[in-house]
């Protein structure tokens, strides 16, 4: 029962900071897998009313009054939808109450499934979302499954008729969301901005496919992709990228794998098939999450990356003859996350009603094993640990400006570093914020530092940009002013309309389906070089950035990964 004990232990403890995922993978005392925890409790969130509803229906807590709401959901979510059922023994006494009702429950879970209309539970799953999505007002935003095609071991042509054939093809996102409750059929939409990147009905499951298991397929949102695809463009065979790569904030991986794929894609039938020698050096600080970082690669098939574990970005040396040949990099580092939509924070379940007590009951002399499970479980699982390379952490909804100053400081840190790599000849900067000063204002700043003065490095301007973010519209903004009546962050920033025209943004809840997040390219133009020498970089100790950022960085994310591929979290 430890799956079901430790589950309830995480989603009842206090917030301890950080995304709902950070929690569990950074959590101590844990007696089974983190990713065990993290599926089983989003997934039994995305049936909670249904299952609300056939526990209420069944009677269950009133004839098993060992069951807690919330532990009789997970397990009846187990019963009802996981393939091997409750995972735990069968002689076990939790297990055994359960299963005493599994006819009644069964039933229950039918009649609420018939009741929808639906003839199967895909169905039914797809109807339970849309309910949800009414209930709480978010029915008119569209916010599919981003799904990305790994060039290193399939193509687009090759999944279209594959794992998405039984699919049609529509020509909106809004087309996702149409409501076909008779007969809802599978959906797809190639999307017109980032090749190889497909969006379907927000619930689809690949975790079980063959494509997913082999990396052929990689969830990731359509934002997340931006600053590889900005770095590497379209270049093909012909004018492929020269030079290795840096992915300076890593975990969990997918914008690395991004970055070696797009490579790939570039490289086929380059020199008549011959491979290239070309590097991609990736890193986090975390050595947990520099773990995840890992095993994604190999996933992928990404052997042209290697994976540089618990190796802090800004303690790298420019001058290190690794890094010689390093012409771009890609940074993305720990921000407020504060336009992350929060699909991923602690589930909020809806619970069977309780069991109202008839008084005190006494208790015998031995207590089961289960229940002092249940009582060593309530205790707080353990505190995340904060790391300043997290990639997209999630807003705990608080807005504190000495924090997002001081992130913004070592975010400007981490770009500056990157701009004095001597052969770097550009490097993307990105955030999952929706805050001017983590933006446009760090890219004002890095602009008007001596190293992006003394190398020339300006602004990677719209028109030099790949043809598919050339044609997205939204971009960066020149102040920032919270809405009447309420506070926030406020300010401005001195920049050019061609320099604000380079900057890409996208914004929570409109029609492009995706989360707030900002994206600027840096490129070196040796005709503004001023020549006039900076001074050497300053190298920081692997511990030093974590131990100035402590205050200021969430706890690590989403990304320390479930064991398979994660989707939304970067």
């Amino acid at each position: 029962m430890s799956l079901y004990f430790d589950s309830v232990a995480i989603l009842t403890a206090p917030s301890s900071g950080g995304s709902f995922k950070s929690r569990i993978y950074s959590a101590r005392n844990l007696r089974v897998s983190p990713a065990q925890i993290y599926a089983l409790t989003t997934e039994a969130a995305k049936w909670d009313t249904v299952l609300a509803e056939v526990i209420d229906k069944s009677g269950i807590l009133a004839l098993e009054r060992k069951l807690s709401p919330l532990l009789a959901l997970l397990l009846v979510h187990d019963l009802l939808l996981a393939k091997k059922g409750i995972a735990t023994p069968a002689t076990h006494t939790l297990r055994q109450a359960v299963e005493r009702h599994k006819a009644r429950l069964k039933a229950e879970f039918t009649k609420a499934r018939v009741r929808r209309g639906c003839a199967t539970v895909e169905q039914f799953k797809a109807a339970v979302i849309r309910e949800k999505r009414l209930a709480d007002g978010t029915s008119h935003f569209v916010y599919p499954r981003w799904v990305r095609v790994n060039n290193i071991r399939t193509t687009l042509e090759e999944q279209l008729s594959t794992t998405f054939k039984a699919y049609r093809r529509v020509e909106s996102l809004a087309e996702l969301a149409t409501d076909e409750e008779r007969k809802p059929e599978p959906r797809l939409f190639i999307d017109p901005n980032i090749p190889d990147l497909v969006a379907v009905p927000f619930g689809a499951d690949f975790t079980s496919s063959p494509a997913y298991k082999n990396g052929e397929i990689i969830l990731q949102d359509k934002a997340s992709c931006f600053p590889a695809y900005l770095l590497l463009g379209d270049w093909g065979p012909a004018d492929a990228w020269e030079g290795d790569l840096i992915d300076g904030c890593a975990a969990p991986g997918n914008k690395t794998t991004h970055l070696a794929s797009l490579l790939a894609k570039q490289q086929k039938g380059k020199s008549k098939g011959k491979k290239s020698n070309q590097m991609i050096y990736s890193m986090d600080a975390s050595t947990m999450r520099s773990k995840t970082l890992q095993k994604m690669v190999g996933l992928a098939g990404a052997d042209s990356v290697t994976v540089l574990q618990g190796q802090d970005f800004l303690a790298l040396d420019p001058e290190d003859e690794r890094f010689e040949d390093v012409t771009g990099l890609l940074l993305d580092p720990s921000c407020s996350g504060s336009g992350i939509i929060g699909r991923d924070d602690v589930p909020q379940f809806t619970l069977p009603a309780p069991v109202q007590s008839k008084g005190p009951k006494s208790h015998g002399k031995k207590r089961k094993r289960e229940d002092e499970e249940a009582v060593e479980s309530k205790a707080t699982p353990g505190i995340p640990q904060a790391a300043p390379t997290d990639e997209n952490d999630i807003a705990d909804g608080t807005i504190d400006p000495e924090r997002l100053t001081k992130l913004s400081s070592i975010q400007a840190r981490i770009v500056e570093h990157a701009l004095s790599f001597p052969n770097a000849t550009h490097v993307t900067y990105s955030t999952c914020s929706i805050h001017l000063i983590e933006n446009e204002g760090v890219v004002a700043r890095i602009l008007n530092t001596p190293v992006a003065k003394e190398r020339g490095w300006r602004l990677l301007r719209r028109d030099e940009q790949p043809e598919g973010l050339r044609r997205w519209s939204k971009r960066g903004v020149r102040e920032e002013r919270p809405a009447e009546g309420e506070t926030g962050p406020s300010g401005s920033v001195d920049l050019s309309d061609e320099a604000l025209n380079a900057c890409i943004r996208s914004w929570q809840g409109d029609a492009e389906g995706l989360g707030g997040f900002f994206v600027a390219g840096f490129v070196r133009d040796p005709a503004l070089a001023t020549g006039v020498p900076v001074q050497e970089p300053v190298k920081h100790s692997d511990n030093e950035m974590a131990e100035e950022g402590e205050e200021a960085v969430s706890a690590e994310d989403e990304d320390d990964e479930e064991e398979d591929w994660g989707g939304f979290s970067d």
